[in-house]
């Protein structure tokens, strides 16, 4: 017997705000569904923005697996709720944002709608994507490629940094006064 949920993989990124609290708060908003089920949490890494305006603050980025019976476009306008809640602006293409969410694998699907391509187009390429997820799951594949192998060879991968719940303005811990 089939389950009637599907596995989904999404990608959280946020530089604007409190970036750290809006990650935390925008996974249980997304999970807030009896239609999704969390099924683990990546940790989160600091980055700088890719493509887009030059000069943006650093990006915090992870990626959730979740399991859900909502379908692929339905679970899209989730995921754009979620943004609005945490009031996404879309002025600028790639630009600084409080919280994007993009789903980046539905299940074994393929899809090259306008609306919703699947998988995500650039998420081989990006190991701000690719790194969390091969955290949370060092076996997962991705367009038949091991996904931790993808991010050791995506051009961002040099200037990914863990995250270690500091943003380094002034905190004590940052400021190194912590032993």
């Amino acid at each position: 017997m089939s389950s009637p949920f599907t596995k989904a993989i999404l990608a959280l990124g946020s530089n604007l705000g409190e970036r750290n609290d809006t990650l935390s708060t925008a996974v249980a908003d997304l999970v807030d569904r009896p239609e999704i089920r969390l099924l683990g949490v990546s940790p989160v890494v600091q980055t700088k923005a890719v493509g887009g305006p030059v000069g943006q603050p650093d990006f915090l980025n992870m990626v959730i697996a979740i399991e859900t019976t909502l379908a692929p476009l339905e679970l899209l306008q989730h995921c754009h709720d979620v943004e609005q809640m945490h009031h996404r602006v879309r002025e600028v293409r790639w630009g600084p944002r409080t919280l994007d969410v993009d789903i980046i694998v539905y299940g074994e699907l393929t899809s090259d709608d306008e609306t919703l391509t699947l998988p995500h187009p650039r998420a081989a390429g990006r190991a701000f994507v690719l790194y969390p997820w091969a955290l949370l799951d060092p076996a997962a594949r991705l367009n038949g490629e091991s996904v931790a192998e993808l991010a050791a060879k995506a051009e961002d991968f040099p200037g990914l940094r863990p995250f270690d719940g500091f943003d380094g303005s002034g905190s004590v811990a940052a400021a190194g006064a912590v032993e």
